[in-house]
Protein backbone atom coordinates (compact mmCIF):
# COMPACT_ATOMS: atom_id res chain seq x y z
CA UNK A 1 0.00 0.00 0.00
CA UNK A 2 1.22 3.51 -0.78
CA UNK A 3 0.24 6.68 1.04
CA UNK A 4 -0.73 9.67 -1.01
CA UNK A 5 -0.94 13.36 -0.21
CA UNK A 6 -2.20 16.41 -2.05
CA UNK A 7 0.39 19.14 -1.97
CA UNK A 8 0.54 22.55 -3.66
CA UNK A 9 2.10 20.98 -6.74
CA UNK A 10 -0.24 18.01 -6.97
CA UNK A 11 -0.18 14.43 -5.66
CA UNK A 12 2.78 13.13 -3.67
CA UNK A 13 3.33 9.44 -2.90
CA UNK A 14 5.25 7.84 -0.03
CA UNK A 15 5.59 4.18 0.93
CA UNK A 16 3.33 3.06 3.73
CA UNK A 17 2.64 -0.52 4.78
CA UNK A 18 -0.97 -1.29 5.66
CA UNK A 19 -1.68 -4.65 7.23
CA UNK A 20 -5.15 -6.04 7.79
CA UNK A 21 -6.46 -6.00 11.32
CA UNK A 22 -7.95 -9.03 13.07
CA UNK A 23 -11.57 -9.86 12.38
CA UNK A 24 -14.10 -7.84 14.30
CA UNK A 25 -15.49 -10.38 16.72
CA UNK A 26 -19.15 -11.13 17.20
CA UNK A 27 -20.62 -10.00 20.44
CA UNK A 28 -18.56 -6.80 20.61
CA UNK A 29 -20.31 -3.59 21.69
CA UNK A 30 -22.62 -2.33 18.98
CA UNK A 31 -21.21 1.20 18.90
CA UNK A 32 -17.85 2.19 17.50
CA UNK A 33 -15.89 5.14 16.23
CA UNK A 34 -14.96 5.43 12.56
CA UNK A 35 -11.76 7.21 11.56
CA UNK A 36 -10.67 8.19 8.05
CA UNK A 37 -7.13 9.39 7.43
CA UNK A 38 -6.10 10.83 4.05
CA UNK A 39 -8.71 8.70 2.27
CA UNK A 40 -8.36 8.88 -1.52
CA UNK A 41 -10.30 7.09 -4.24
CA UNK A 42 -9.05 6.97 -7.81
CA UNK A 43 -11.10 5.68 -10.74
CA UNK A 44 -8.69 5.40 -13.66
CA UNK A 45 -7.49 8.95 -14.33
CA UNK A 46 -10.20 10.50 -12.14
CA UNK A 47 -9.53 11.29 -8.46
CA UNK A 48 -13.00 11.07 -6.92
CA UNK A 49 -12.06 11.47 -3.23
CA UNK A 50 -9.20 13.84 -2.55
CA UNK A 51 -7.56 13.18 0.79
CA UNK A 52 -10.33 13.16 3.39
CA UNK A 53 -9.74 13.14 7.14
CA UNK A 54 -12.76 12.58 9.38
CA UNK A 55 -13.58 11.34 12.88
CA UNK A 56 -17.00 9.80 13.57
CA UNK A 57 -17.49 9.42 17.33
CA UNK A 58 -19.09 6.48 19.11
CA UNK A 59 -22.88 6.73 19.10
CA UNK A 60 -23.02 9.81 16.86
CA UNK A 61 -25.32 10.46 13.92
CA UNK A 62 -23.22 11.83 11.05
CA UNK A 63 -24.76 12.89 7.74
CA UNK A 64 -22.90 13.30 4.44
CA UNK A 65 -24.45 15.94 2.18
CA UNK A 66 -23.40 17.58 -1.05
CA UNK A 67 -24.37 17.97 -4.69
CA UNK A 68 -24.60 15.02 -7.07
CA UNK A 69 -21.16 13.65 -7.90
CA UNK A 70 -19.47 15.15 -4.84
CA UNK A 71 -18.38 11.72 -3.55
CA UNK A 72 -20.73 11.12 -0.61
CA UNK A 73 -21.97 7.68 -1.76
CA UNK A 74 -18.43 6.68 -2.75
CA UNK A 75 -17.29 7.54 0.77
CA UNK A 76 -20.04 5.41 2.28
CA UNK A 77 -19.26 2.48 0.00
CA UNK A 78 -15.57 2.60 0.98
CA UNK A 79 -16.53 2.50 4.67
CA UNK A 80 -18.82 -0.44 3.88
CA UNK A 81 -16.10 -2.28 1.97
CA UNK A 82 -18.05 -2.17 -1.29
CA UNK A 83 -15.36 0.02 -2.88
CA UNK A 84 -11.64 -0.41 -2.37
CA UNK A 85 -9.67 2.43 -0.80
CA UNK A 86 -6.98 3.63 -3.19
CA UNK A 87 -4.89 5.34 -0.52
CA UNK A 88 -5.21 6.17 3.17
CA UNK A 89 -6.39 4.35 6.27
CA UNK A 90 -9.86 3.49 7.56
CA UNK A 91 -10.34 2.26 11.13
CA UNK A 92 -13.50 1.05 12.85
CA UNK A 93 -13.41 0.75 16.63
CA UNK A 94 -9.66 1.38 16.47
CA UNK A 95 -8.96 -1.50 14.06
CA UNK A 96 -7.59 -1.00 10.57
CA UNK A 97 -10.13 -2.44 8.11
CA UNK A 98 -8.77 -1.49 4.68
CA UNK A 99 -8.31 -5.12 3.70
CA UNK A 100 -11.25 -6.61 5.58
CA UNK A 101 -14.30 -7.78 3.60
CA UNK A 102 -17.62 -6.13 4.38
CA UNK A 103 -18.92 -9.05 6.44
CA UNK A 104 -16.04 -8.71 8.92
CA UNK A 105 -16.23 -4.95 9.50
CA UNK A 106 -19.08 -4.98 12.00
CA UNK A 107 -21.27 -2.77 9.80
CA UNK A 108 -24.76 -3.04 8.35
CA UNK A 109 -25.98 -1.04 5.36
CA UNK A 110 -29.46 0.12 4.40
CA UNK A 111 -29.81 1.00 0.72
CA UNK A 112 -32.08 3.33 -1.20
CA UNK A 113 -34.01 0.32 -2.52
CA UNK A 114 -35.49 -1.96 0.12
CA UNK A 115 -34.02 -5.09 -1.56
CA UNK A 116 -36.40 -7.41 0.29
CA UNK A 117 -37.09 -10.95 -0.85
CA UNK A 118 -40.66 -10.76 -2.21
CA UNK A 119 -41.40 -14.45 -1.61
CA UNK A 120 -40.37 -14.29 2.06
CA UNK A 121 -42.34 -13.08 5.06
CA UNK A 122 -41.16 -10.18 7.20
CA UNK A 123 -39.79 -12.66 9.75
CA UNK A 124 -37.94 -14.59 7.06
CA UNK A 125 -36.48 -11.38 5.60
CA UNK A 126 -35.31 -10.28 9.04
CA UNK A 127 -33.71 -13.61 9.79
CA UNK A 128 -32.21 -14.45 6.40
CA UNK A 129 -28.72 -13.15 7.15
CA UNK A 130 -28.58 -15.06 10.42
CA UNK A 131 -29.87 -18.21 8.71
CA UNK A 132 -27.11 -18.30 6.10
CA UNK A 133 -24.57 -17.70 8.88
CA UNK A 134 -25.76 -20.83 10.68
CA UNK A 135 -27.56 -19.23 13.62
CA UNK A 136 -29.97 -21.62 15.31
CA UNK A 137 -33.65 -21.19 14.43
CA UNK A 138 -34.84 -20.40 18.01
CA UNK A 139 -32.30 -17.56 18.23
CA UNK A 140 -33.28 -16.28 14.79
CA UNK A 141 -36.95 -16.22 15.78
CA UNK A 142 -36.22 -14.49 19.07
CA UNK A 143 -33.98 -11.77 17.60
CA UNK A 144 -36.34 -11.18 14.67
CA UNK A 145 -39.26 -10.75 17.06
CA UNK A 146 -37.32 -8.36 19.31
CA UNK A 147 -36.34 -6.16 16.39
CA UNK A 148 -39.85 -6.31 14.90
CA UNK A 149 -41.37 -5.18 18.20
CA UNK A 150 -38.88 -2.31 18.45
CA UNK A 151 -39.79 -1.14 14.93
CA UNK A 152 -43.54 -1.62 15.30
CA UNK A 153 -43.53 -4.57 12.91
CA UNK A 154 -44.75 -7.22 15.36
CA UNK A 155 -48.24 -7.55 13.80
CA UNK A 156 -46.73 -7.95 10.30
CA UNK A 157 -44.19 -10.75 10.84
CA UNK A 158 -46.13 -13.19 8.64
CA UNK A 159 -46.82 -10.73 5.83
CA UNK A 160 -44.87 -10.48 2.61
CA UNK A 161 -43.36 -7.19 1.35
CA UNK A 162 -46.17 -6.72 -1.21
CA UNK A 163 -48.62 -6.52 1.70
CA UNK A 164 -46.73 -3.68 3.40
CA UNK A 165 -46.63 0.08 2.89
CA UNK A 166 -43.46 1.78 1.69
CA UNK A 167 -42.62 2.94 5.21
CA UNK A 168 -43.13 -0.55 6.62
CA UNK A 169 -40.90 -2.05 3.93
CA UNK A 170 -38.19 0.46 4.79
CA UNK A 171 -38.49 -0.49 8.46
CA UNK A 172 -38.02 -4.15 7.51
CA UNK A 173 -34.84 -3.16 5.66
CA UNK A 174 -33.65 -1.29 8.76
CA UNK A 175 -34.60 -4.26 10.96
CA UNK A 176 -32.63 -6.62 8.74
CA UNK A 177 -29.59 -4.46 9.46
CA UNK A 178 -30.34 -4.33 13.18
CA UNK A 179 -30.53 -8.07 13.79
CA UNK A 180 -26.82 -8.36 13.02
CA UNK A 181 -26.11 -6.11 16.03
CA UNK A 182 -23.66 -4.03 13.98
CA UNK A 183 -21.14 -1.57 15.35
CA UNK A 184 -21.97 0.97 12.65
CA UNK A 185 -25.11 1.55 10.58
CA UNK A 186 -24.67 2.95 7.07
CA UNK A 187 -27.66 4.51 5.29
CA UNK A 188 -27.47 5.36 1.57
CA UNK A 189 -30.38 7.75 0.81
CA UNK A 190 -32.89 5.33 2.40
CA UNK A 191 -35.86 7.70 2.31
CA UNK A 192 -35.73 8.96 -1.26
CA UNK A 193 -38.31 6.44 -2.50
CA UNK A 194 -40.95 7.53 0.04
CA UNK A 195 -43.55 10.24 -0.39
CA UNK A 196 -43.15 13.45 1.60
CA UNK A 197 -45.39 12.53 4.54
CA UNK A 198 -43.93 9.05 4.88
CA UNK A 199 -40.42 10.43 4.56
CA UNK A 200 -41.03 12.77 7.49
CA UNK A 201 -42.48 9.98 9.63
CA UNK A 202 -39.67 7.55 8.84
CA UNK A 203 -37.06 10.24 9.48
CA UNK A 204 -38.43 10.72 12.99
CA UNK A 205 -38.47 6.95 13.54
CA UNK A 206 -34.83 6.62 12.48
CA UNK A 207 -33.74 9.41 14.82
CA UNK A 208 -35.69 7.94 17.76
CA UNK A 209 -34.23 4.53 17.00
CA UNK A 210 -30.70 5.88 16.99
CA UNK A 211 -31.27 7.61 20.31
CA UNK A 212 -32.72 4.42 21.80
CA UNK A 213 -29.89 2.18 20.55
CA UNK A 214 -27.07 4.68 21.01
CA UNK A 215 -25.88 3.48 17.62
CA UNK A 216 -23.22 5.00 15.40
CA UNK A 217 -24.91 6.01 12.14
CA UNK A 218 -23.44 7.42 8.94
CA UNK A 219 -26.22 8.63 6.67
CA UNK A 220 -25.98 9.86 3.07
CA UNK A 221 -28.63 12.18 1.66
CA UNK A 222 -29.05 14.91 -0.94
CA UNK A 223 -31.90 16.37 1.16
CA UNK A 224 -30.56 19.02 3.51
CA UNK A 225 -33.79 19.00 5.56
CA UNK A 226 -32.99 15.37 6.42
CA UNK A 227 -29.43 16.40 7.25
CA UNK A 228 -30.48 19.31 9.47
CA UNK A 229 -33.07 17.31 11.41
CA UNK A 230 -31.18 14.02 11.82
CA UNK A 231 -27.53 14.89 12.26
CA UNK A 232 -25.42 15.48 15.32
CA UNK A 233 -22.70 16.39 12.82
CA UNK A 234 -22.98 17.24 9.12
CA UNK A 235 -20.16 16.68 6.65
CA UNK A 236 -20.53 18.91 3.59
CA UNK A 237 -18.72 17.43 0.59
CA UNK A 238 -17.88 19.19 -2.66
CA UNK A 239 -15.83 17.87 -5.56
CA UNK A 240 -14.36 15.02 -3.52
CA UNK A 241 -13.28 17.20 -0.59
CA UNK A 242 -14.76 18.23 2.76
CA UNK A 243 -15.90 21.84 2.73
CA UNK A 244 -16.94 21.95 6.39
CA UNK A 245 -17.87 19.70 9.31
CA UNK A 246 -20.10 20.87 12.13
CA UNK A 247 -23.43 20.75 13.87
CA UNK A 248 -26.48 21.80 11.84
CA UNK A 249 -26.61 25.21 13.53
CA UNK A 250 -22.87 25.79 13.14
CA UNK A 251 -23.17 25.24 9.40
CA UNK A 252 -26.24 27.44 9.15
CA UNK A 253 -24.97 30.29 11.31
CA UNK A 254 -21.24 30.17 10.52
CA UNK A 255 -20.61 28.73 7.04
CA UNK A 256 -16.87 28.77 6.39
CA UNK A 257 -17.17 29.09 2.61
CA UNK A 258 -19.56 30.58 0.10
CA UNK A 259 -20.34 27.04 -1.10
CA UNK A 260 -21.54 25.93 2.35
CA UNK A 261 -23.51 29.14 2.81
CA UNK A 262 -25.32 28.55 -0.47
CA UNK A 263 -25.81 24.83 0.02
CA UNK A 264 -27.11 24.77 3.60
CA UNK A 265 -30.48 26.42 4.11
CA UNK A 266 -33.81 26.36 2.32
CA UNK A 267 -34.30 28.52 0.37
CA UNK A 268 -30.65 29.04 -0.54
CA UNK A 269 -28.71 32.03 0.77
CA UNK A 270 -29.04 35.18 -1.34
CA UNK A 271 -25.75 36.51 -2.77
CA UNK A 272 -24.79 40.05 -3.79
CA UNK A 273 -21.41 41.10 -5.15
CA UNK A 274 -19.92 44.16 -3.48
CA UNK A 275 -16.83 46.13 -2.50
CA UNK A 276 -15.56 47.45 0.82
CA UNK A 277 -16.05 51.19 1.31
CA UNK A 278 -13.69 53.60 3.10
CA UNK A 279 -15.96 53.71 6.15
CA UNK A 280 -16.19 49.91 6.49
CA UNK A 281 -19.55 49.32 4.85
CA UNK A 282 -20.27 47.23 1.76
CA UNK A 283 -21.37 48.80 -1.53
CA UNK A 284 -23.46 46.48 -3.73
CA UNK A 285 -24.09 48.41 -6.96
CA UNK A 286 -25.37 51.43 -5.07
CA UNK A 287 -26.95 49.61 -2.13
CA UNK A 288 -24.91 50.50 0.96
CA UNK A 289 -24.94 47.79 3.64
CA UNK A 290 -23.52 48.94 6.99
CA UNK A 291 -21.94 46.21 9.11
CA UNK A 292 -20.80 46.04 12.76
CA UNK A 293 -17.07 46.81 12.91
CA UNK A 294 -16.39 43.91 15.29
CA UNK A 295 -18.17 41.21 13.27
CA UNK A 296 -15.86 40.81 10.25
CA UNK A 297 -12.20 40.94 9.32
CA UNK A 298 -12.74 43.25 6.38
CA UNK A 299 -10.13 43.49 3.61
CA UNK A 300 -8.84 46.85 2.42
CA UNK A 301 -10.97 49.55 0.82
CA UNK A 302 -12.09 48.60 -2.66
CA UNK A 303 -11.60 44.84 -2.15
CA UNK A 304 -14.23 42.57 -3.70
CA UNK A 305 -16.48 40.63 -1.34
CA UNK A 306 -19.63 38.55 -1.64
CA UNK A 307 -22.53 39.39 0.66
CA UNK A 308 -24.64 36.42 1.78
CA UNK A 309 -28.11 37.11 3.17
CA UNK A 310 -30.51 34.52 4.56
CA UNK A 311 -34.09 34.91 3.37
CA UNK A 312 -35.33 35.65 6.90
CA UNK A 313 -32.92 38.61 7.08
CA UNK A 314 -34.53 40.43 4.15
CA UNK A 315 -37.35 42.19 6.00
CA UNK A 316 -40.55 43.66 4.60
CA UNK A 317 -40.31 47.27 5.77
CA UNK A 318 -43.99 47.83 6.63
CA UNK A 319 -44.02 44.72 8.85
CA UNK A 320 -40.64 45.15 10.54
CA UNK A 321 -38.74 47.52 12.77
CA UNK A 322 -35.78 49.07 10.99
CA UNK A 323 -32.57 47.26 12.16
CA UNK A 324 -29.68 49.22 13.63
CA UNK A 325 -27.46 48.25 10.68
CA UNK A 326 -29.96 48.49 7.86
CA UNK A 327 -29.70 48.64 4.09
CA UNK A 328 -32.92 49.80 2.46
CA UNK A 329 -34.13 49.05 -1.06
CA UNK A 330 -37.24 48.70 -3.18
CA UNK A 331 -38.07 45.81 -5.49
CA UNK A 332 -41.10 44.44 -7.35
CA UNK A 333 -42.51 40.99 -6.57
CA UNK A 334 -41.94 38.40 -9.27
CA UNK A 335 -43.62 35.56 -7.40
CA UNK A 336 -45.20 34.86 -4.02
CA UNK A 337 -45.07 31.35 -2.57
CA UNK A 338 -47.65 30.98 0.21
CA UNK A 339 -46.64 28.48 2.90
CA UNK A 340 -49.40 29.03 5.45
CA UNK A 341 -47.94 31.01 8.35
CA UNK A 342 -45.19 32.42 6.15
CA UNK A 343 -44.53 33.38 2.55
CA UNK A 344 -41.49 33.37 0.30
CA UNK A 345 -41.29 36.59 -1.70
CA UNK A 346 -39.24 36.39 -4.90
CA UNK A 347 -37.98 39.90 -5.62
CA UNK A 348 -36.54 41.32 -8.83
CA UNK A 349 -33.64 43.47 -7.64
CA UNK A 350 -31.46 44.83 -10.45
CA UNK A 351 -32.25 41.81 -12.64
CA UNK A 352 -31.30 39.30 -9.96
CA UNK A 353 -33.64 37.28 -7.77
CA UNK A 354 -33.65 37.81 -4.01
CA UNK A 355 -35.85 35.69 -1.75
CA UNK A 356 -37.39 37.09 1.42
CA UNK A 357 -39.10 34.91 4.05
CA UNK A 358 -41.97 36.80 5.69
CA UNK A 359 -43.84 35.58 8.77
CA UNK A 360 -47.63 36.04 8.93
CA UNK A 361 -47.67 37.99 5.66
CA UNK A 362 -50.31 40.45 4.56
CA UNK A 363 -51.97 39.78 1.19
CA UNK A 364 -49.51 40.57 -1.60
CA UNK A 365 -49.75 40.53 -5.38
CA UNK A 366 -47.22 39.83 -8.10
CA UNK A 367 -45.98 43.06 -9.69
CA UNK A 368 -46.37 45.32 -6.68
CA UNK A 369 -43.24 47.15 -5.50
CA UNK A 370 -42.37 47.06 -1.82
CA UNK A 371 -39.69 48.42 0.45
CA UNK A 372 -37.31 46.03 2.26
CA UNK A 373 -34.50 46.11 4.82
CA UNK A 374 -31.37 43.95 4.89
CA UNK A 375 -30.09 43.48 8.42
CA UNK A 376 -26.37 44.20 8.19
CA UNK A 377 -25.71 42.60 11.59
CA UNK A 378 -26.93 39.26 10.22
CA UNK A 379 -25.24 39.15 6.82
CA UNK A 380 -22.35 36.85 5.88
CA UNK A 381 -19.29 38.10 4.01
CA UNK A 382 -17.01 35.98 1.84
CA UNK A 383 -13.68 36.99 0.34
CA UNK A 384 -14.08 37.75 -3.37
CA UNK A 385 -11.07 35.61 -4.32
CA UNK A 386 -10.87 32.72 -1.83
CA UNK A 387 -14.66 32.60 -1.17
CA UNK A 388 -13.89 31.95 2.49
CA UNK A 389 -15.87 33.55 5.27
CA UNK A 390 -14.67 36.86 6.72
CA UNK A 391 -16.72 36.34 9.88
CA UNK A 392 -14.65 36.63 13.08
Amino acid sequence: MTAIRFGPTGIRFSPKHVSPSPDIKKGAPHVASVTLRNIIKVFGEHVAIKGIDLDVDDGSFVVFVGPSGCGKSTMLRMIAGLETISYGELTIDGKLVNELPSRDRGISMVFQSYALFPHMSVKENLGFGMKINGVAKPEIDERARQVADMLGLGPYLDRRPSQLSGGQRQRVAIGRAMVRDPKVFLFDEPLSNLDAKLRNQTRIEIKKLQQKLGATIIFVTHDQVEAMTLADKIVVLNNGKIEQVGSPMELYERPETRFVGGFIGEPSMNFLEGTVTRDGAIDCDGMRIPVPSDRFDLPKHGAAVTVGVRSEDILLADQSQKPEFAAEFEAPLDFVEMLGNESLLFLNYQDRVLVSRVQRPRPMEVGETDRFFIDGSRIHLFDGETERSLLR
